[in-house]
């Protein structure tokens, strides 16, 4: 049976699975990345699970894999099929694509873990249809993917799409990125959890308790859930009037609060478009499966050859 090989790297883990032709879900693998030994390590694992990938696939399907897709965080050159940097890897300037093709010999693509799940739900997922989409994961951070005519846009240099570092609170709390009053230091996940905790006493309190909260009509938990919602809505807005989607798609943790998010955030956005088009509102489909889903998806666009340039030296 025809199928490629899809990954999807995170900070601690990896999602993997054998995807037929047709899309279906042949064979799924879990691994722990490693990273408490170091970058080299972490490297040597990814080589290591593809290649038993392509030897399962093999000996199970009569073939093996005939391509194969990668997605990883952070900064990524994926022209040149190099991962850039990742602080919770440690690497930087890892020329993956080169090495797993060397040591799988089949086609390899190399994609930014958001901008891969971010196909995947425009392709097959809640985007489905859409010419035009945005996707949005809320969760540790904020990120972005923006969808043309089935393919995600990198930009000129990779940073296409990060909308968590849009300004909506000028002059407002520091961001890592070293500006102020960034998106993601009011919506994400990681955001909220910290409001929650301070405004109700507990240190241990995260935004999926503060949603329970809101449910249940505490007053504390609803002016800490609005202020993120009321946050998020004018980043959206900036980034819908910039890129006028078709479908505005929320994932990520955040995004698993079901209506007690999408239906104020909808009026919320409502309230603030003038001569914009509304997009449709609607959350994620795919889970945490869209990565991988969206990395089996890079594979399969690959053509029946693809031709990669001498593998440079690794700097981790």
């Amino acid at each position: 049976m025809r199928h490629v090989i899809a990954l999807d790297v995170g900070g601690t883990g990896m999602k993997a699975a054998l995807v037929g032709d047709d899309g279906a879900l042949l064979h799924r693998a879990r691994r722990a990345t490693g990273r408490e030994r170091g970058p080299d390590a972490v490297v040597a694992t990814i080589l290591d699970f593809a290649a038993e990938l392509h030897a399962y696939g093999a000996e199970h399907y009569g073939a093996p894999a005939r391509a194969a897709g990668i997605a990883v965080p952070g900064i990524v050159d994926e022209e040149r099929g190099i991962a850039a940097y990742a602080a919770n890897l440690g690497w930087r300037d890892v020329p993956l694509r080169a090495l797993l093709t060397e040591r799988l010999g089949i086609p390899v693509a190399l994609g930014h873990d958001v901008r891969t799940g971010g196909l995947a739900e425009g392709r097959i997922g809640a985007g489905k249809g859409a010419d035009r989409f945005l996707f949005v994961p809320l969760g540790t951070g904020i990120a972005g993917a923006i969808g043309i005519d089935g393919r995600v846009e990198a930009g000129a240099h990779g940073f296409a799409g990060e909308i968590g570092h849009i300004v909506v609170r000028p002059s407002g709390t520091p961001c890592p990125c070293g500006q102020r009053g960034c998106l993601e230091r009011y919506a994400s996940a990681s955001a909220v959890s910290q409001a929650w905790a301070a405004a109700c006493g507990d240190p241990g309190a995260d935004a999926a308790d503060c949603a329970k909260a809101v449910a249940s009509g505490d007053p504390n938990a609803v002016r800490v859930w609005q202020q993120a919602v009321d946050a998020l809505a004018d980043g959206l807005v900036t980034a819908l009037t910039l890129l006028d989607p078709r479908t505005l798609i929320i994932g990520g943790g955040l995004a698993e609060a079901g209506e007690v998010l999408f239906s104020p955030l909808r009026h919320a956005v409502r309230r603030r478009v003038t001569f914009q088009k509304l997009p449709a509102i609607v959350p994620a489909a795919l889970g945490d499966t869209a990565g991988c889903l969206g990395a089996g998806l890079l594979a399969q666009d690959l053509p029946a050859t693809t031709t990669t340039s001498t593998t440079p030296e690794v700097s981790a």
